[in-house]
């Protein structure tokens, strides 16, 4: 009887570490991510205010929808197609690719990677404003500190 509370004990030990792992890695699988922007960015559809921003995978299955949240996760602002992106080094750091609009209007957002990553999400635009994106200026933004997962 004393042999089977101590096999009882270290299952539900292993079994405790196993789930507190699989916790601890919940928001690299949906990839959550607190982004900053001190400015209005373009997405497709709309431009979002200056603030801080959820991105998220609508699906950890599926890397072609991202979801964007108000900061606290409440209020979805869009749900958006996306290509897969590639970079050749990870970046410790959430990384946000800009193009530059002309006549003042907002930058535009084109991918954004996961800290770590070198793959990561491009964002469909409509095939008219995607050839006038290709043409504008790009420029790499890297987080100034390291970015705050999402819960």
């Amino acid at each position: 009887m004393k042999i089977n509370k101590v096999a009882l004990l270290i299952g539900f030990a292993i079994a405790s570490v196993l789930f507190l792992e699989v916790v601890a890695h919940a928001d690299e699988a949906d990839q959550s991510i607190k982004i900053s922007f001190n400015q209005a960015i373009e997405i497709p559809g709309q431009v979002l205010p200056a603030g801080t921003y959820l991105f998220k995978l609508a699906d950890p299955n599926d890397l072609d929808l991202v979801r964007i949240f108000n900061s606290e996760g409440t209020r979805l602002y869009a749900t958006l197609e996306t290509v897969a992106a590639e970079r050749r080094e990870p970046a410790g750091r959430t990384v946000v690719i800009l193009a530059e609009q002309p006549d003042g209007r907002p930058e535009t957002l084109l991918q954004w990677f996961y800290p770590g990553s070198t793959s990561g999400h491009e964002l469909v635009y409509p095939q008219q404003e995607e050839q006038q994106l290709a043409q504008d200026r790009q420029q790499t933004v890297r987080a100034q500190q390291t970015a705050e997962t999402g819960d």
